[in-house]
């Protein structure tokens, strides 16, 4: 069953506000596991008042206990959707970070936030320092904020299939890097484009080519019969004659082709 909010974030229409899906599925990832839950209880905005403040580490509360700090369920629901993503806290700042978090939360907690130095240290990035998503190797991406070696690995993967990335929205397309890991490593990253390996797309066999992540089987097959009956490509608009190529795919495709 998909929670309702989140059945129409997916089909009132074709776009969709990232943030507002990924506050949905939140709820809905935490209320689908409640016993009762019937697909229809929202999660609650209360805050418990006049909430007792103590020393605690980002990292290890329970939904239960951020609402004993004075978040509410929401709020709460949305930070444990951060953290199955990867995401981990830093320095008191990175729970600002949190959409969900209100300066006057922020402002409240700030001085409770006690990180571990075993944390603080456990990423080796230093302040300014930019990593190059196309060189990076996996233990390299493991130290960008909320990057753990299940994400690296991906990463690498996603970049071999395409043959590297030439800008690093890319990122968002890879399983699990929703807008809130995005947020999190954007900065901290770059794409040198001119490692990008190129695709000869008048020798590419059809095995090659079935390898990219951006064209599916029949699309490939296309492009190599088309090659066979009209001879070689000598430009990106050769390709817009194969009719199931439209113009979203072949900008997609475009940086990763030569015509040689």
């Amino acid at each position: 069953m998909v929670a309702p909010y989140v059945y129409q974030l997916l089909h009132k229409d074709k776009t969709i506000n990232i943030k507002d899906f990924d506050k949905a599925f939140a709820q809905f990832s935490k209320l689908e596991g409640q016993k009762g839950y019937s697909g229809n209880k929202p999660l609650s905005d209360d805050k418990i008042p006049n909430p007792v403040m103590l020393p605690f580490n980002p990292n290890q509360l329970t939904v239960q206990q951020w609402e004993q700090l004075g978040l509410s369920e929401r709020q709460s629901a949305v930070i444990k959707h951060f953290e199955t993503k990867g995401g981990r806290f830093y320095s008191r700042e990175d729970l600002k970070k949190i959409y969900a978090i209100t300066p006057g939360d922020y402002k409240r907690l700030e001085p409770y936030i006690q990180i571990p130095e075993s944390v603080v240290t456990a990423k080796k990035i230093k302040p300014g320092e930019i990593i190059e998503l196309n060189g990076a190797d996996s233990a390299k991406l493991t130290e960008l904020r909320g990057i753990g070696p299940s994400f690296a690995l991906r990463i690498i993967r996603y970049r071999g299939r395409l043959g590297g990335f030439y800008h690093k929205e890319q990122l968002k397309e890879i399983f699990g890097i929703d807008s809130l890991v995005y947020a999190a490593i954007k900065d901290q990253v770059s794409v040198n484009p001119d490692k990008v390996k190129k695709i000869n797309i008048n020798t590419v066999s059809f095995d090659q080519l079935r390898i990219f992540s951006y064209l599916g089987y029949k699309q490939v097959n296309a492009i190599i019969q088309y090659r066979v009956q009209h001879g070689n490509y000598n430009a990106i608009a050769d390709l817009k004659n194969i009719a199931i190529l439209d113009d979203k795919i072949l900008r997609k495709i475009e940086p990763y082709l030569n015509f040689k």
